[in-house]
């Protein structure tokens, strides 16, 4: 996993619950890194994870809710570090639709070495819905609801977004424009 989602996920700890709290929950993990971290570099998922659950110990707040308000966190900083990702797009179920066709492809550019979850998105009933299937070894569902979540917030839209298990460990997330 690229150092840039854990350097961003302990600023969010520090913005949000100050910087004792990420000295804490370093302190309480089991990191191989030490939890020194650089945006470039790559480490173990089971950092994340074990960074994450220390701090759902410490705040009382489950994990799922942490991964989900990190995913939102996570796309804001990004679109401002990354603008051009973004700036293409007027309609967010445009952009999500092209995050594996043309932003994977631009971070694998970057960084040959991402292991970069998988999309498959199609518009099977009309124009102003998405569905998007997520598959990843690594289980973040929660942090891509949440990366999501972001999305339709940049873009101030109003949408409804679902999300459904498949049986096949896979999760789909069905991006929906409201109209009322």
């Amino acid at each position: 996993m690229k150092g840039i989602v854990f350097t961003e996920l302990l600023t969010m700890v520090e913005s949000s619950y100050g910087f004792d709290m990420v000295d804490t929950i370093i302190e309480n993990s089991d990191l191989p890194s030490g939890g020194a971290y650089t945006t470039v570099g790559t480490y173990s998922h089971s950092e994340i994870a074990s960074l994450v659950t220390s701090l759902s110990k410490e705040t009382n707040v489950d994990i799922p809710t942490l991964l989900k308000v990190f995913g939102t966190y996570l796309f804001h900083s990004l679109a401002k570090a990354y603008p051009d990702f973004v700036k293409e797009s007027s309609d967010p179920l445009d952009f999500l639709e092209q995050v594996e066709t043309y932003i994977h492809f631009e971070v694998r550019k970057l960084y040959p070495d991402a292991d970069l979850p998988t999309f498959v998105c199609s518009r099977p009933n009309r124009n102003d819905e998405l569905h998007m299937i997520y598959e990843s070894n690594r289980h973040m569902e929660d942090a891509c609801e949440g990366l999501i979540i972001g999305s339709l917030e940049h873009f101030g839209a109003s949408f409804s977004l679902e999300r459904k298990s498949l049986p096949d460990r896979r999760e789909l997330f069905v991006i929906s424009k409201n109209t009322f």
